[in-house]
């Protein structure tokens, strides 16, 4: 009766329609409904998600296990952004043939490309199982048996909920702990690149364009889903069949004008909008600054090589936009924070929690829970830096230091169960680190060690470190390691591997470069870590009692769920802003921007010869606006990671863009959502089917799709009504 009560606070139907937030698509009915058709909405909740029939959930699946894709034709055609398709591209090129520079279109399905491990995963239906996890759970003290018991009834859930023989259940977690919620879940393992613009295209703008608007990039790529002649998810097999989807979206060929409603449905990653000021301050002040200085670090060393050597430039590609995609990210979201003075405002609404508390005589239950914050963020945060310098450096940006903190964990592994759990491991690990290794480029790799071993001896809290970092000459250590280590090639390190467990750890432990890691890793695991997960898992036990406070206590307040990997949906409006002063930005860029950004045989904004031809005879065919080819657009839709890939929805279903970024200004939005300089940048769906069309010549991909003017439509039923 309770959680009955917590979730009618998601149905409050208010009388303006509110922009932001991440809804669950299967609660949509009521209050979300009603904000939705207000803004302009022209379709039921039904038809965004039904179990009975099929609707617009079965068109969106999880790309790849970290964007969203949607299906825009009715043989398995998968549409995405470039940079989630980018690692593919990236397996599938060389110097001799190489399909990030050039580009690749599939002319016929037999010219289509396997990709190993590459999976999408549809929801066949969302299912609340709150009272089975959660049984037996409030009456333990302990946070870490109550962790312990709900995994439990966690496991117990997902083997007992009926599904299909080929479906998988995963259970999330919603509002911090107070909800748990079961997906039904599908996963295609037959996944062929089907067609990628060039990066001059595809990723124009490179990284000075990234996270900032105006924007001119044409972020997608294209992929076709297989199955078996059952239409089943199937490992790749060329006796698989295109799939027949549930539904795919067709495309509006009739555009987007400002206030237009849009919708983003996708799989958002991880926010923390519910989080203490305690701990924003901490992200603003402390870990956000530490780790853009670890990757401006690696970056200005990988992005020197990369402009001198062709062959670095594509091995170094995707490893390169993956660790700036997030230094960018830090720095805009650390500058959002501070400009919309997102610690005084959780200082205030902390103000009227404590208030509201005092109102409803609940200050047993929740008055303490403030301070408790204010003392546990006091308490982590030599330890939380030392813990994001060590993953920063360790695990993320060094290549050959996360290899042999691996290769530790392996040892770990031995220590704790043995002879043949270590031979598992020990073979898991030595394929994983065959690719690996192809893309792994050691001299590049010391400068990065060099640099960024220099900042953790420097940087990092002195208390947790080891004595093999004071006074260390960086460069003399980076020589020494890179020259004498087995770890730097697969060869040395598949010899170091051979022999019986005694012998490899005997080895391991003779090897200059494990020894580094070694005695960095002994101390962080033993000083830094377990007291971190100790305060943490008081934060964590707090944050589920806030947000309870905070459902229970605020009765009229829009609450949704932070995002979790699970499919979501926002919705909004097409709509410029004002980032600053004097500085007024408008909703859609054209390919004009694109030409006057043009610099010849620059690596981030070349422009192919054929797009300027095309520009230059204005050769748009059906995809034009006005005379001028539309290229991108914002709206209000409250995205983040995990949203790359999802699809731009207009008020009557149809794709009308592909969501890829948000503006540098509001990528706080994680944590502080603005609406007034909050905006996601997608690329308008008419200059994805113009680069096909007209710039690739791929007919036979036009001819797949469901081309649609709803305007026009609507307009002429207007007309015969009146």
């Amino acid at each position: 009766m309770k959680f009955l009560k917590l979730l009618l606070l998601l149905f409050i139907v208010q009388t303006q329609a509110q922009q932001g937030g991440m809804w669950i698509p299967s609660l949509l009915k009521g209050m979300n409904e009603t904000e939705m058709k207000n803004l302009g909405m022209k379709i039921s909740a039904e038809d965004i998600y039904s179990v009975n029939k099929s609707s617009l959930k079965d068109a969106v699946p999880q790309f790849d296990g970290g964007c969203t894709a949607e299906v825009i034709s009715p043989k398995g055609l998968i549409l995405t952004n470039h940079h989630c398709g980018y690692d593919n591209i990236q397996s599938h090129s060389t110097v001799e043939n190489d399909y990030l520079t050039n580009g690749f279109w599939a002319y016929k399905m037999e010219d289509e490309l396997m990709n190993k491990d590459l999976e999408v995963t549809f929801i066949v239906s969302i299912n609340d199982v709150t009272s089975q996890v959660l049984d037996g759970v409030t009456s333990i003290m302990s946070e870490v048996e109550k962790q312990k018991k709900i995994q439990e009834n966690i496991s117990k859930t997902n083997a007992s909920f009926k599904k299909e023989a080929w479906q998988e259940n995963r259970i999330r977690t919603f509002f911090e702990g107070n909800q748990y919620i079961l997906f039904i879940i599908e996963s295609y393992k037959d996944v062929r690149l089907v067609g990628a613009p060039p990066s001059s295209i595809g990723k124009f703008g490179s990284d000075t364009d990234n996270w900032v608007w105006p924007r001119h990039t044409g972020d997608f790529s294209l992929f076709r889903i297989y199955a078996d002649k059952n239409n089943r998810p199937a490992a790749y097999s060329k006796e698989n069949v295109p799939y027949t989807p549930k539904h795919f979206l067709p495309i509006s060929l009739d555009g987007i004008q400002e206030n237009d409603f849009t919708m983003v449905l996708g799989f958002p990653g991880r926010t923390q909008e519910y989080l203490p000021s305690f701990a924003v301050a901490q992200i603003q002040n402390e870990l956000n600054p530490a780790k853009i200085e670890v990757r401006d670090a690696a970056l200005k060393v990988q992005d020197g090589f990369m402009r001198k050597d062709n062959a670095i430039k594509i091995q170094y590609a995707s490893k390169y936009a993956g660790v700036a995609n997030y230094w960018k990210k830090w720095i805009g979201e650390t500058m959002g924070l501070k400009k919309s003075n997102a610690i005084a405002k959780k200082q205030k609404e902390e103000l009227a929690f404590q208030q509201n508390v005092i109102k409803a005589g609940k200050q047993v239950e929740y008055g303490n829970l403030l301070s408790d914050f204010q003392k546990n963020y006091i308490d982590i945060k030599e330890y939380a830096i030392a813990r994001d310098y060590f993953t920063e450096v360790f695990l993320r940006n060094t290549e050959l230091l996360s290899t042999a903190y691996k290769v530790y964990q392996l040892e770990q592994v031995f220590n704790t169960k043995g002879e043949q759990a270590f031979n598992d491991r020990k073979n898991n690990l030595l394929a994983s680190l065959k690719d690996f290794y192809k893309d792994f480029n050691p001299t590049v790799d010391e400068k990065v060690f060099e640099k960024l071993i220099q900042i953790y001896a420097t940087k990092s809290p002195k208390q947790f470190l080891p004595n093999n970092l004071t006074a260390i000459n960086s460069a003399t250590l980076a020589s020494d390691i890179y020259k004498n280590s087995k770890l730097v090639n697969y060869e040395a390190l598949t010899k170091l591997f051979s022999g019986d467990s005694k012998t490899i750890l005997a080895n391991l432990n003779q090897d200059v470069g494990y020894i580094f890691v070694k005695e960095i890793a002994d101390k962080y695991m033993k000083e830094v870590l377990p007291k971190f997960d100790e305060i943490n898992l008081k934060n964590i036990a707090l944050q589920r009692s806030y947000m309870k406070a905070q459902l229970e206590l605020n009765k009229n307040a829009r609450i949704f769920p932070d995002a979790n990997s699970t499919l979501r949906i926002t919705y909004g409006k097409v709509k410029g802003y004002e980032p600053k002063d004097a500085t007024i930005y408008n909703c859609t860029t054209y390919l004009d921007g694109v030409m006057e950004k043009y610099v010849p045989g620059d690596y981030e904004f070349d422009v192919p010869k054929k797009l300027i031809d095309l520009y230059n005879t204005k050769d748009y065919g059906q995809y034009a606006e006005n005379g001028k080819m539309p290229v991108c657009f914002i709206g209000t839709n409250h995205t983040t990671g995990g949203n790359s890939g999802s699809p731009a929805i207009d008020a009557y279903g149809n794709l009308i863009g592909l969501n890829f970024d948000r503006v540098w200004e509001g990528t706080m939005s994680d944590i502080n959502y603005d609406p007034s300089i909050c905006r996601n940048i997608m690329v308008d769906a008419r200059y994805v089917l113009f680069i096909i069309d007209k710039f690739a010549g791929a007919k036979n991909i036009i001819e797949e799709l469901k081309l649609v003017h709803p305007k026009k439509k609507s307009k002429k039923r207007k007309s015969i009504n009146n």
